[in-house]
């Protein structure tokens, strides 16, 4: 007995809060009643402790803390209390905890939020516990200064975190001791540079393998303050880099202010992909410190790749330009919040966090990717994924395999397909459905088309892949990266400077780049479609922001196809084989003719409105001919509220007229729809289909002949090669959909896209303002002429491990999407167009509507009907040559009157 400490239940803080010790009783353990010891402390909070040793029957420990909280504890070897102990603790904010000691016992914990945890703790033999958490005790990861260690072995199986829902006007205070404890320390640069190696909290290495290797145990923080183009000549080094791995495989993810829904949903199948690779290596950068979403933060600092306070908003008066975080993580958090480590079979994930201080787009982001990272990791591939993409399990490896397969392939993309939700119920949304379909038959027909020829216009940026060595610029200044970022000067400072035409083909960025690879002098690369690499992403599910994305698609493919039939002839210094150059010519001609009628879609369709019912018209009454004159009418006039409303108003501020557009061409679609079969009707009215002769004469007929051959080179090719791929679906289930709103891509979309030309934004606002301040970082003289420098930080380990609980609870939180709404400023603005256009649309709709009736036939019936003579006169001009005269007369009167009464009264 005589080895065990007089406070078997060892507490310690690393900053221990100051006291004033006012009474202390005591008595030895092996005298006084039975043994009994009582500590009775006051603090200067006026709180009181009292403890008693383990080997007393009535052991009993007690403290009122300085909040006003109390702590009870029980030793293992009291007879009152159950085997193992039993501890109980009334948190700072009311919570409670209660639990066994660590032989074998039981632990519950009642949370600030009113959550409860329960589960064993793991086995020792002897059970030391620290105020907070149990301490690992790792040759390669010491303990903090101020805090104990004691081995115990590592707990397996951790609780899972489960979202909650809570009413955030009643949600208590965090735990927020760990900020308040926040120490200056001297740090040595790194070649210069500021590198800070944080170790990670307790909880990141539970449920994993690898626990042993400063990768693991220490998360590094890099204040980058260069341009990504001097990132290596600046000596940053990557971690990848130090321990001269060589890079197979890295991915970029970028993102702008997506969600931690969306994040997860992406980072977990990258995952997923990276644990089927088995031994592939994996990066990532980001998008703007004052935009991106905050949650998003918290699910990376549960992975342990983030950590709160310790960014620098400069170095020595350097301002910082990218906040690097680099750390091996083991973890991945599902959809439901959960932590997940082995018991889902996670490996081993290299992760660069690039957090740009300033938003400048997602060019930016690849510049950093492609400029920075990869020119020192120089990986082989190089995959591109947006957040809000998701990847099946095996979609990398897929991608991956393509490249591995044959050396010649510079870049590959995969199918990408429309997120249809659970059961497909987004498949109701109509608008979705018809997306689904364009994308499925794209699918089909375009890439496997392009792949065939070796060219693919365009190799989408949210899933794709390149080798890297097929990226690299032949010169300063001149290849596919360096024409790539061009984009990034014609949007950013140097937007000025830059041309409408250069300005919208760097809209499509990415198939610049497709075209420069290809035709990269004398090295005969080839772009490649993977139908086995799949990959789900959220598609636009309202009308503004439908119209928005593809403004900024159809402009920048319109431009970059000029673009690259301009330089066509560049596919002859490419070093390609004389036979893919011959393929590619006639690649290059198919596109010039897609081009044309891409031009003229807006007139071909109308036209084939017009031809359709007119041949119907032929055969009606009068008053069938005035029903289709009136959809006629009612198209032009749909046509111009479109180019009214696209010259200056928002899709955001005009969502009912364009949702109005959208269900009257609908409407005229199944008119034009309905004429088409009543013209084939027409033509086997009255044959005899038993004889030969005469079916051979209905087929001769050209309006028959043509609308059956057209028909059926659309929609017969739709069904042939989705029955071909095995995949026929989304013909029983958006089809319909799609027909419907053709007028709609033709139509509106078309208008809205070149009405807006002027227009070469992504569709974000580019917010470049501060976005909180930080820490910085202040030069002090070091030992022997060491650089150091003096940052502000959390180092102990029980404040880190605080912080990353306060992180955890935070992220159990359900959060209930909120609405965006359009700022005051915004609104007004919107206002304001919306009555100009109204204004417009009603003074010239109202003298349309007065054209259209009197010079119709029905008005022209009805007066012919009632005329009298040889001479035929519209009563409507009579009305008007009345008016005239009416009027004149009344002014008439109006300057005589005043003459007499200036005469009479002066």
């Amino acid at each position: 007995m005589a080895g065990y400490p007089n406070d078997y239940s060892y507490q310690q803080h690393s900053r221990p809060l100051p006291q004033q010790t006012y009474q202390q009783q005591g008595y030895s353990p092996q005298g006084g009643q039975q043994g009994y010891q009582q500590q009775q402390e006051y603090t200067h909070q006026g709180g009181r402790q009292q403890e008693y040793s383990p080997h007393s029957p009535n052991t009993q420990q007690q403290e009122y803390t300085h909040q006003g909280g109390r702590q009870q504890e029980y030793s293992p070897h009291s007879p009152n209390t159950p085997q193992g102990g039993y501890q109980q603790e009334y948190t700072p904010h009311g919570g409670r905890q209660q639990g066994y000691s660590p032989q074998g016992g039981y632990k519950q914990e009642y949370s600030p939020h009113g959550g409860r945890q329960q589960g064993y703790s793991p086995q020792g033999q002897q059970g030391y516990q620290t105020e907070y958490y149990n301490q690992r005790n790792n040759s390669n990861n010491s303990p903090s200064p101020g805090v104990q260690n004691y081995s115990l072995q590592r707990q397996q199986n951790w609780p899972e975190h489960q979202a909650v829902d809570v009413d955030y006007k009643h949600l208590p205070s965090h735990d927020n001791r760990a900020d308040k404890r926040r120490s200056f320390r001297h740090i040595e640069l790194t070649n210069g540079n500021l590198v800070l190696d944080c170790t990670v909290p307790e909880q990141v290495l539970r449920n994993v393998q690898y626990t042993d290797k400063d990768e693991f145990t220490k998360m590094r923080y890099t204040a980058v303050t260069c341009d990504p183009d001097d990132f290596v000549k600046n000596k940053y080094l990557l971690r990848p880099h130090i321990y001269g791995r060589e890079t197979e495989l890295m991915i970029v993810m970028t993102m702008y202010n997506e969600d931690d829904k969306l994040f997860i949903k992406t980072m977990s199948s990258a995952i997923k992909n990276i644990s089927f690779l088995c031994s592939r290596k994996k990066s990532k950068t980001w998008d703007g410190r004052s935009k991106i979403n905050q949650r998003v933060l918290k699910v990376l600092g549960a992975m342990g790749v983030y950590q709160d306070g310790i960014m620098q908003d400069n170095v020595d008066g350097k301002p910082v330009t990218g906040h690097l975080f680099e750390y091996t993580s083991q973890l991945m958090v599902d959809k439901e919040y959960s932590i997940r480590g082995m018991d889902k079979n996670v490996q081993p994930v290299q992760i660069l966090f690039c957090l740009k201080e300033k938003n400048a787009k997602k060019l930016n982001s690849h510049r950093w990717f492609f400029n920075a990272f990869a020119a020192q990791l120089k990986p082989n591939v190089c995959v591109l994924l947006d957040v809000g993409t998701k990847p099946s399990n095996t979609s990398i490896y897929h991608l991956w395999k393509a490249f591995d397969r044959d050396p010649g392939v510079g870049g590959a993309c995969g199918e990408i397909k429309a997120e249809l939700g659970t059961a497909c119920l987004n498949l109701v949304n109509p608008l979705v459905a018809s997306q689904n379909f364009e994308y499925k038959m794209s699918n089909i027909l375009d890439k496997p088309l392009e792949s065939v020829f070796g060219y693919i216009s365009v190799l989408p940026g949210a899933f794709s892949a390149y080798r890297y060595s097929a990226l690299l610029d032949t010169a300063p200044g001149k290849g596919p990266l360096a024409s790539y970022f061009k984009g990034e000067a014609m949007h950013g400072s140097g937007a000025a400077n830059a041309g409408i035409f250069e300005a919208n083909m760097y809209l499509a960025e990415d198939r610049i780049l497709c075209f420069e690879l290809v035709t990269k002098k004398n090295e005969a690369w080839k772009l490649k479609y993977v139908k086995s690499a799949k990959a789900e992403t959220d598609v636009p599910d309202n009308v503004p922001e439908f119209i928005s994305q593809r403004r900024r698609w159809l402009n920048g493919s319109f431009f970059a196809a000029f673009y690259s039939l301009a330089n066509f002839t560049r596919i002859w210094s490419s070093g390609q084989p004389f036979y893919r150059m011959m393929l590619l010519q006639v690649e290059f001609i198919y596109n010039a003719i897609n081009l044309l009628f891409n031009w003229f879609a807006l007139g071909n369709f109308y036209l084939a409105f017009f031809f359709l019912t007119q041949s119907t018209i032929a055969t009606l009454d009068t008053y069938g001919r005035e029903m289709f004159n009136f959809a006629r009418s009612l198209y032009i006039m749909v046509i111009v509220t479109i180019f009214i409303c696209s010259m200056g108003n928002r899709p955001q501020g005009s969502k009912k007229i364009y949702i109005s557009c959208i269900v009257l061409f609908a409407f005229l679609m199944v008119t034009m729809m309905l004429c088409a079969v009543y013209t084939v009707y027409l033509s086997f009215k009255g044959t005899d289909f038993k004889s030969y002769k005469e079916i051979k004469n209905a087929l001769k007929q050209a309006a028959f002949r043509d609308i059956v051959i057209s028909l059926l080179s659309t929609y017969g090719l739709y069904f042939g090669s989705s029955i071909l791929h095995a995949e026929p679906w989304h013909m029983f289930t958006c089809l319909v959909q799609y027909t419907l709103l053709i007028p709609f891509y033709v139509n509106i979309l078309m208008v809205y896209a070149f009405c807006n030309t002027h227009d070469v934004s992504w569709g974000t606002k580019g917010d470049n303002g501060s976005a909180g301040s930080l820490g910085s970082a202040q030069a002090v003289p070091g030992k022997d002429g060491k650089q150091m420098m003096k940052v502000e930080m959390l180092h102990e380990r029980e404040d880190i491990d605080r912080a990353y609980e306060n992180l955890v609870k935070d992220l159990r939180i359900k959060v209930h999407e909120e609405k965006k709404h359009r700022d005051a400023a915004t609104k007004k603005e919107d206002y304001y167009r919306m009555f100009r256009t109204n204004l417009v649309l009603a003074w010239m709709f109202s003298n349309a509507l007065l054209v259209v009736f009197f010079t119709s036939d029905t008005w022209n019936n009805i007066f012919t009907s009632r005329a009298s003579g040889t001479v035929v006169f519209n009563p409507y001009l009579t009305f008007i040559f009345w008016s005239v005269t009416g009027l004149s007369a009344f002014r008439a009167f109006g300057c005589v009157w005043y003459l007499i009464l200036r005469i009479i009264f002066g």
